[in-house]
């Protein structure tokens, strides 16, 4: 029996852990227990020295030590400031107008609002309640399907974990030991495009089902001009000069990919933010105007969060700042913002400093446990089993990503994104690693995957998250007077369904398509560097005399 426990020691704590887990109880504590239980009985089998457990305080200590982690807390004061100050309501009221008018307009608006919030706060708990809070009694009100309505807000809200500054890119760059600013430029892409399947997806039910996404009535569409017109051309033509002038100052630039996109972003807002102030003052001193009140709103409310944007991922991407500087940044940018819109308070600021507090000290906790975990597993070579476990499976690269896709997407249905980054990526790392997988690339595709465990049903943290504020009995409607039905829990699990497909098929896209990711490196390359052979010539030496031995 003890030569048994010995040779199967680590399947036996990995089958111990999944079992701690699956009866309910807390990540951070079941690591930690197995890790100390399965320790002590290595002592007491004679698989360790007495003194293994010493090293345990270095291991907590390196976590404590751990720069990078500093990035998490303020990314999240940076979100929930944002969240708070109105952000988010200033976005959705403006944006919603825009696109109002259009089959399905409310719901691009929540795409895209989602891709700005995910960019400028990197919270999904705060993106989701947001929007659920301000975006769904509309789309509710003009006749929105409930399913569509309350799967494309989750959906939206959830793009946060993949588009940075994510706070699951920092946990994946730290556990591969790799550079958060690579992790984050080559995970722009796919989050960019995962919004656009979003949005595509919208675009196919207006199609389809033209009722599930009405677009709004006329009289419901404010920002117009004295002669009723909408001023969308003068909204037009301020977004292709500034687009254009982004283009000009860009265009002697080396630099590519995420970066380019950023830095001619940043130039753009600017000749737009300067033209809007231009015409506000203007219109003031004068009562003329060359900007419609639709140009003007839409720049006034898009410049602040794309100022963000540049101020954290712009610094990064160009090398200014580290990601902990940039987060840093961010945070005091968001303060300044919603001190600027007289909106922070001494209680908003000690609210978002608790939640914070919580969130960090969560997973500190679960990243100890992980260690200590992680100490006993390493020493009874779990590592090993894992590796020999993975590198058999037959089909090598494609084998290998297609099993470890298909065990996070099961594994998400009951384990949330920061579990299973500190439990699976440690021991999926060095095999994808020897396997010759770029690990920016594999922590990408897993970081696209486990977005998924925010919208599985029933455990989906997202739809949790929509459950505790959308409407649970009907209510009266303030705007029309009607008396609105209720949002069934099973409207919201169904409503994720179809975009829980999408992330998958994104998955596969990533997969398919490598240069979406492989761009952090420079230009893509074509060449495999698993077929380059580096061949040393052979160089003949003169034999060497050395004599004869002395006597």
């Amino acid at each position: 029996m003890t030569a048994f426990l010995i040779a199967n020691m680590a399947p036996i704590m990995f089958a111990s852990l999944v079992i701690m887990l699956l009866l309910g109880y807390p990540a951070a504590f079941s690591l930690g227990a197995v890790g100390l239980l399965y320790a002590i009985v290595g002592i007491q089998l004679g698989e360790f020295r007495p003194d293994f457990l010493q090293a345990l305080p270095e291991r907590v200590y390196g976590v404590m030590n751990n720069d990078t982690l500093l990035a998490i807390p303020f990314f999240t004061f940076m979100g929930l400031i944002l969240e708070r100050s109105g952000m988010a309501e200033d976005l959705l009221d403006t944006i919603g107008q825009l696109f109002g008018t259009i089959r399905g307009g409310l719901a691009y608006a929540v795409v895209f609002v989602g891709a700005l919030l995910a960019a400028t706060t990197g919270v999904v708990a705060a993106s989701v309640i947001s929007m659920g809070l301000i975006s769904l009694p509309i789309m509710l009100r003009y006749g929105y399907d409930r399913r569509m309505a309350t799967g494309i807000i989750a959906a939206s809200g959830t793009l946060a974990q993949i588009i940075p500054p994510s706070l699951v890119l920092i946990v994946m760059a730290d556990q591969l030991g790799k550079s958060v600013g690579d992790m984050y430029e080559g995970a722009f892409i796919p989050g960019m495009v995962l919004a656009g399947l979003y949005a595509g997806y919208a675009f196919l039910v207006t199609m389809i089902f033209p009722k599930a996404a009405p677009g709004l009535p006329p009289e419901a569409i404010g920002f117009r001009e004295q002669d009723g017109s909408r001023g969308l051309l003068s909204l037009g033509v301020l977004t292709l000069a500034s687009v254009g002038f982004g283009w000009f100052m860009m265009r002697g630039s080396s630099t590519h990919g995420a970066d380019y996109v950023v830095l001619s972003m940043f130039y753009g807002i600017l000749f737009a933010f300067f033209v809007a102030v231009l015409n506000w003052v203007i219109d003031k001193l004068t009562g003329f105007r060359f900007l419609s009140a639709m140009a003007q709103q839409t720049t006034f409310v898009m410049v602040p969060p794309l100022f963000l944007i540049f101020l954290v991922l712009g610094t990064i991407f160009i090398g200014i700042a580290t990601p902990t500087e940039g987060g840093a940044m961010g945070a005091a940018g968001a303060v300044i913002l919603g001190a600027a819109k007289r909106r922070l308070s001494w209680d908003l600021i000690r609210q978002a400093t608790e939640s914070t507090a919580k969130l960090s000290a969560f997973v500190i906790f679960i990243l100890i446990g992980a260690r200590v975990f992680s100490l006993t597993f390493y020493g009874v070579n779990g590592h090993v089993w894992v590796e020999h476990l993975l590198t058999s499976l037959p089909g090598g690269q494609v084998g290998f990503l297609i099993f470890v896709n298909a065990l996070v997407f099961i594994l998400a249905f009951f384990l949330d994104f920061f579990e299973l980054a500190f439990i699976i990526i440690p021991l999926l790392g060095p095999v994808a690693e020897k396997l010759g997988i770029d690990l920016i690339w594999f922590g990408v595709i897993l970081g696209v995957n486990m977005q998924t465990s925010f919208m599985h049903p029933p455990f989906g943290f997202a739809l949790f998250y929509l459950r505790s504020v959308a409407p649970k009995e009907s209510y009266i409607d303030r705007i029309t007077g009607k008396r609105m039905d209720p949002v069934t829990t099973g409207q919201i699990y169904w409503g994720a369904v179809p975009f829980v497909i999408i992330q998958v098929i994104m998955v596969g896209l990533v997969i398919l398509f490598p240069s979406m990711v492989m761009h952090y490196k420079g230009v893509a390359s074509n060449i495999d560097p698993n077929t380059i052979k580096i061949e040393v010539p052979q160089i003949e030496l003169p034999p060497i005399d050395f004599g004869s031995p002395k006597q």
